[in-house]
């Protein structure tokens, strides 16, 4: 039976096709285009994205069931008549709701969301997106007024749209700072602090189940999973039992560690307490997520600036005597703020310990070394609540670079271990829709990488400089 994964991520949509022997690969991958039309704000239009969805299914040759995965906290409004959007989507990168933000944290209304949905009070999350939305886009009022005014993440748009269910899972709900965490439900109290009626939203149910049909090549094809990108990375990681983490280092680089029945309120360590997936007729699984914004994002800009040219030039700094810590070169990938376990979006990205002999190739490798560091402040945030039981999986471009993956280990003093497939978030999604009918994934031998020097002593003087770049900008 042949199982299609489609993955709609920040910059692309890609299919991913397995086929009866377990043979997996890429069937399409299409980039779509970022807009930025004012400073801090990013956008995606969304019949681009809808469109981009049906062609890849469209690319696939005679799927049996379908699974999607979506960009999490990304979301949109639209018309429950036309299912036209009114709106772009508002990336998760997004924070033209900061001042909106601010207020609310000056009326104290971060402790209800702590207790009820268990995130803090971020430009991160949709509903403050949500509140935008009806406060600033004049058709969603009059839709409101009608009874016609939809709005959700974009899973639901979709949903929606090519399934004719206005639903999302109860994974991506948890995203959304409107759902309670125990009880899996919009919160009504919640959703009065934004000013988003329940009325316009949509039903919450578990990530595997029936998600209703989208038509292709003249056949309905059923679709069975629905979930958060980073919650089916840690499916497709294999992170079944709790303690196993994963990261995947895309556009930001993102740790999640499974925690079983178990959804921890971490307020003090800035994680984010979430639903990992919730399998039709079972209880919900739960995980905790902590995140730095800009991971490959941060080499991207470093290309971007002329700093080099082709991504090979940038693996090789193994061959060097000491890191750029070591040479008192620090760099802080604060570039979109900083997430976990700060939640400053007024930081600022930082180099530290520049001098006349600093050179291009220097840079890069403080900037590798910035996001290791910070990614070890959210490891090590994680593991006072949950111990990560085994060597920690990667996934995302980054893990293909030799150095950084071997300063990870060194800086965790833990095994890193590199899956063979690259498409872990796809494979993720195409699980959870197959259940048990998938088990005979063709997988390559993973690569490990071992501590081979303890670089831990490094960490205080890292967080020296993550303090110097926290509430940089007015």
């Amino acid at each position: 039976m042949k199982i299609l994964a489609i993955d709609q991520g920040t910059t692309s949509t890609r299919a991913l096709a397995i086929d009866d022997s377990g043979e997996a690969r890429i069937v399409k991958a299409i980039r779509h285009q970022q807009y930025y039309p004012q400073p801090g704000w990013v956008e995606h239009d969304p019949e681009e994205l809808i469109n981009n969805i049906q062609l890849c299914i469209d690319s696939c040759d005679d799927p049996k069931i379908i699974g999607i995965d979506n960009q999490g906290e990304s979301c949109l409004a639209w018309n429950a008549d036309t299912k036209q959007a009114i709106c772009p989507v508002i990336v998760w990168q997004d924070n033209r709701t900061e001042g909106y933000i601010e207020k609310l944290l000056s009326d104290n209304a971060e402790e209800l969301i702590l207790e009820r949905a268990g995130l803090p009070l971020d430009t991160y999350f949709s509903a403050s997106k949500f509140s935008w939305i009806l406060n600033n886009v004049p058709e969603a009022p009059n839709l409101l007024k009608k009874g016609l005014l939809r709005m959700g993440t974009t899973d639901a748009f979709f949903l929606d749209r090519l399934a004719d269910r206005f639903v999302t899972d109860i994974s991506t709900a948890s995203r959304t700072s409107l759902m309670n965490l125990n009880t899996g439900r919009w919160d009504e109290d919640l959703c009065k602090l934004f000013g988003v009626p329940t009325t316009v939203l949509p039903e919450i149910v578990p990530t595997a189940g029936c998600f209703g049909t989208i038509s292709s090549n003249g056949k309905d094809i059923p679709v069975r999973a629905s979930v958060v990108d980073q919650q089916a990375a840690l499916y497709g990681h294999g992170c079944t039992t709790t303690g196993d983490a994963k990261i995947t280092f895309g556009t930001g680089a993102f740790a999640l560690v499974q925690t079983g029945d178990t959804p921890y309120h971490s307020a003090a360590q800035g994680l984010l307490p979430t639903v990992a997936w919730q399998k039709n007729g079972q209880k919900p699984v739960y995980a905790l997520d902590g995140g730095v914004f800009s991971a490959a994002s941060s080499i991207n800009w470093a290309k971007s600036l002329g700093l080099f040219s082709s991504y090979d030039q940038i693996h090789g700094f193994q061959d060097k005597n000491q890191s750029a810590i070591e040479r008192d070169l620090v760099f802080v990938p604060a570039l979109t703020g900083l997430g976990s376990p700060h939640w400053d979006r007024k930081a600022g990205g930082l180099w530290l310990g520049l001098s006349l002999d600093t050179g291009a190739m220097d840079l890069i490798q403080s900037i590798l070394e910035g996001i290791v560091f910070r990614t070890a402040e959210v490891l090590n945030a994680i593991n006072d609540l949950v111990t990560i039981t085994r060597s920690i999986s990667i996934d995302g471009g980054l893990s293909a670079n030799p150095y950084f993956c071997q300063f990870l280990a060194d800086v965790l003093h833990m095994q890193i271990t590199v899956k063979s497939t690259a498409e872990l978030t796809a494979l993720g999604a195409a699980k959870l829709a197959a259940g048990e009918r998938l088990n005979n994934i063709k997988e390559e031998s993973s690569q490990h990488y071992e501590p081979k020097s303890d670089k831990r002593q490094y960490l205080d003087r890292y967080q020296d400089a993550v303090a110097r770049s926290m509430k940089w900008k007015s």
